[in-house]
């Protein structure tokens, strides 16, 4: 064979190659000795490529992450929906130590136990008492963690010492701190003692009309160091460019805290007012170890005037009433706050309308 022929033989590359395969149309792929002659009339697939078939999901495939759900769900139900089905049930029941055996059983009396409550019994004064307490409480707990954030915010040496001390009533748990208190509040304790040294009287702080501060006081020192975490991690949030540019305009302290600082923080601190008020109203532990029970009247806050209605006076279906009232208390500020979240959320550029 001469060498021309081996020239004519020789793969043609580059645009010449292009242009006979323009020439020539597109070239069926070959068949395998397997393949069936039906095979190439599907979607060809280039020959060597990466490129996988396209694989449609099929229903319990594409739903399958809600199964997921399923674990949480029924533990949610079962510890959370039927005892509030059953708390409103037993409501409608007049329900107490004698029915108690037999309690589905019990009279049906519907909404009785609701007009007792509000009516004749001190429902409307423990109400009263949980939300002022706890308002009084976190007004004060604001603006004491949010100077110790500012505090403790820059570096300085001792920063985490400091920071750690500030947490000590935070971690403690609520019948720890409710005992110490309740010994230093005795008529010989630690507080009356320092008082005597100024020639005051401190008088009895866990009976008469200074309960009421004084839980206020010790519910106060227990939680402020929640609002100061929250306006540290508010703190931290803000952009070290708006530090730097408010240092050049020239700003004043109190100025920078007002119009760069503080707007930082509303979120956070909307968030800490919110669970405060909301921990603060359900809060059983603290006036139940600190006064004892049956508590004082000025601190037989809603918690603790269930506890006495369920377990003193075996008035079931009364307290299961009162429950249901405080349920819905709760519910009242946490509906404002999470319908002003999508608001907030409606109004930003990435928000859904």
């Amino acid at each position: 064979m001469s060498t021309d022929s081996f020239r004519e033989m020789k793969p043609v590359s580059g645009p010449a190659a292009r242009g006979q395969l323009a020439r020539s149309g597109p070239t069926k792929p070959a068949l395998d000795a397997g393949d069936s002659p039906t095979a190439g009339t599907g979607t060809f697939q280039p020959a060597g490529g990466d490129r996988k078939p396209v694989r449609r999901k099929g229903l319990s495939e594409r739903n399958r992450p809600l199964w997921m759900l399923i674990p949480g769900g029924l533990l949610m139900f079962v510890i959370i929906v039927v005892p509030l089905f059953l708390g409103i049930y037993m409501s409608t029941l007049n329900l107490d130590q004698y029915s108690l055996r037999k309690w589905i059983s019990a009279p049906f009396i519907g909404v009785g136990n609701f007009v007792e409550a509000l009516t004749d019994s001190p429902l409307l004064h423990s109400v009263w008492l949980s939300v002022s307490y706890s308002l009084i409480a976190m007004l004060v707990t604001l603006p004491l963690g949010i100077a110790a954030a500012v505090a403790t915010q820059n570096s300085f040496k001792g920063r985490a010492l400091v920071r750690s001390i500030f947490l000590i009533p935070y971690v403690l748990p609520s019948f720890v701190v409710a005992t110490v208190w309740r010994t230093m509040f005795q008529p010989d304790g630690v507080v009356n003692s320092a008082l005597g040294v100024f020639g005051v009287d401190g008088g009895l702080w866990l009976n008469g009309p200074q309960t009421y501060w004084t839980l206020i006081l010790v519910q106060i020192w227990a939680s402020w160091p929640f609002i100061y975490l929250l306006a540290l991690s508010g703190l931290q949030s803000v952009d070290h460019e708006v530090h730097e540019a408010s240092a050049l305009d020239g700003a004043l302290w109190w100025n920078k805290l007002r119009y760069v600082i503080f707007p930082y923080l509303k979120g956070p601190l909307s968030l800490a007012f919110l669970i405060g008020m909301l921990h603060h109203i359900n809060n059983f532990t603290l006036p139940y170890v600190l006064f004892g029970v049956p508590a004082p009247s000025d601190v037989e806050v809603l918690p603790i005037l269930t506890y006495v209605t369920s377990f003193q006076s075996f008035r079931f279906g009364l307290s299961a009433a009162m429950a249901f009232v405080s349920l819905v208390l709760i519910a009242i500020p946490l509906f404002i706050y999470l319908r002003a979240v999508k608001l907030d959320d409606a109004e930003t550029p990435g928000g859904k309308k």
